[in-house]
C-alpha cells in the first residue's frame, strides 16, 4: 500500500476545543484596539487589529458579535477589522452599519455588496449615506432598500441612483410617492414615473414640473429666424426648437389632412376611432403619433386632458375625444373616476403648462426612438441601459414591458 493510501487512511485530528485561553486573548485584544489615543499609538493599535482579525476569522460568533459591539463606538477602529465584521452575519454587522462612524464608505460598498438585502436596509439607514454608497445600495434592485434611503433625508442621490428608481417605481409603484419626495428629482425623471403613478402622485408631478417656459421662449427667440434662415436643417436644432416654440398645432399636416381641423378629427373619431385616426389627431396636435398613441391608451385619463388644453380645444371637444378614447379601449368607466381626472386635469392646468407638458412628453418618447431602440425593447433585449440618454432611457422603460 503506497504513500497515498495510507495518508487516506489516517484519521483526520479532531480540532483543538476552545477553552478560555482563546476568549481571554480575544477580550484582551479587544481591550487594546479600544484604548483611547492617549493610551496607544495608531501603529500598536493596527497591530493588534490584525491579530484580533486572524483570530476572529475563525472564532465563534459570539465572540466576534462582542468585539462588533465594542469596536463600533470607535473613532479610529482598524479598517480592516471593520470591513470584516461589517460583512459578517446581520446580528454581528448590525452594530457596525448602523453606529460605526470610522467605516469608510468603500467598506459599506463592500458591505452592500457582500452582504445580504437586511445589511443593505440597515446601510441605507445611517444618519449620513454618501452618493457612492446608495448607488451600490440600489444597484440591486430591492424595493425595501429603495425606501429607507428615499425616506432618509441623510442619504445623497446621484443621478445614476434616481435614475435605478425611476426604473423600479414600474414594477413597485408605492415608490413613486417617496421618489416625489426628494429634491434631487429631475423633470425627465418625474414625467418618466407619471405613466404609472396613481392619481395623487400625477397631480404632484405636474405641480412640481409644469412650468411656462416663458425665460426659454425669450432667450432662444433669435434663433427662430436663423433656424428658418437655413430652411430648419439642422436636426439637432429642430428638435430642440420644437420643444420650445409657442405653436402647438401642425399647420402643415393640417394643409395635408383630409380633415378641415383638429376639431373635424375629433369629431370623426366619436363615430370611429383607429390607428389612423390617432396618427391624423397626432400630426395635427404637433406631436409624433407613437406619442399620441400612448397619450391616447392611458387609462388614467389625464394625459387626454393635457392633449385638449395644449392644443387649445374647447371643453365639448376634450369630451368628445375622451368619449371616443374610452369606447375604443371598451372602458366603461369614463363617466366616473376617469372623467372626473379628466375635468379636474384639464380645468387647473394652464395651457402654456400643458404645452410644455405635452411637449416634453413628445420629446421623451419620441425624439430617440431610432428603430435599433425600437428592436431592443420589441424584444427586451435592453441590457445595460447606462449609455442611453434621456429621451432613450424614458422611450424604454415607457414602451418596455
Amino acid at each position: 500500500m503506497g504513500p497515498v493510501a495510507l495518508a487516506q487512511l489516517e484519521p483526520i485530528p479532531e480540532p483543538a476545543p476552545v477553552g478560555r485561553a482563546r476568549a481571554a486573548l480575544v477580550k484582551r485584544l479587544s481591550d487594546l484596539v479600544c484604548l483611547p489615543e492617549t493610551r496607544i499609538s495608531p501603529v500598536e493599535r493596527h497591530m493588534a487589529g490584525d491579530l484580533l482579525m486572524d483570530m476572529l476569522r475563525e472564532s465563534e460568533p459570539i465572540l466576534r458579535a462582542k468585539c462588533a459591539k465594542r469596536v463600533a463606538g470607535l473613532a479610529d477602529a482598524p479598517p480592516l477589522l471593520l470591513r470584516m465584521l461589517a460583512s459578517d452575519n446581520i446580528e454581528i454587522a448590525t452594530p457596525i452599519l448602523e453606529d460605526s462612524s470610522s467605516i469608510s464608505d468603500a467598506d459599506l460598498v463592500v458591505a452592500a455588496t457582500s452582504g445580504g438585502m437586511k445589511h443593505r436596509i440597515i446601510i441605507a439607514r445611517r444618519r449620513h449615506v454618501s452618493e457612492l454608497v446608495a448607488e451600490a445600495l440600489v444597484s440591486h434592485g430591492e424595493a425595501p432598500v429603495a425606501k429607507a434611503l428615499l425616506q432618509n433625508k441623510g442619504v445623497l442621490l446621484s443621478n445614476h441612483a434616481l435614475e435605478r428608481m425611476v426604473e423600479l417605481t414600474k414594477a413597485h409603484t408605492d415608490l413613486c410617492h417617496f421618489l416625489l419626495s426628494r429634491p434631487e428629482l429631475r423633470p425627465s425623471q418625474g414625467f418618466t414615473l407619471f405613466w404609472w403613478a396613481n392619481r395623487e402622485d400625477r397631480k404632484r408631478i405636474f405641480l412640481r414640473f409644469s412650468v411656462d417656459r416663458v425665460l426659454m421662449q425669450e432667450t432662444t427667440e433669435g434663433v427662430f429666424k436663423l433656424n428658418s434662415d437655413e430652411n430648419w436643417q439642422d436636426p439637432l436644432v429642430r428638435k430642440a426648437m420644437q420643444f420650445i416654440e409657442r405653436r402647438q398645432r401642425n399647420r402643415a399636416a393640417i394643409e395635408k389632412s383630409p380633415y378641415d381641423s383638429l376639431e373635424d378629427a375629433i369629431d370623426a373619431a366619436v363615430a370611429s376611432l383607429d390607428v389612423k385616426l390617432v396618427e391624423e389627431i397626432s400630426y395635427l396636435s404637433g406631436i409624433k403619433p407613437i406619442t399620441g398613441a400612448r397619450l391616447l391608451a392611458d387609462a388614467g385619463g389625464e394625459p387626454v386632458a393635457i392633449l385638449c388644453k395644449a392644443t387649445g380645444l374647447k371643453r365639448d371637444y376634450l369630451m368628445k375625444l375622451w368619449t371616443a378614447v374610452q369606447r375604443n379601449t371598451g372602458d366603461s368607466s369614463g363617466h366616473g373616476e376617469g372623467q372626473e381626472r379628466v375635468l379636474y386635469t384639464f380645468d387647473t392646468m394652464s395651457s402654456n403648462k400643458a404645452q410644455t407638458v405635452l411637449r416634453y412628453w413628445n420629446w421623451a418618447l419620441s425624439s430617440s426612438l431610432s428603430n435599433e431602440l425600437q428592436r431592443r425593447i420589441r424584444t427586451g433585449e435592453m441590457g445595460d441601459t447606462s449609455d442611453l440618454s434621456t429621451p432613450e432611457r424614458t422611450a424604454s422603460l415607457v414602451f418596455g414591458v
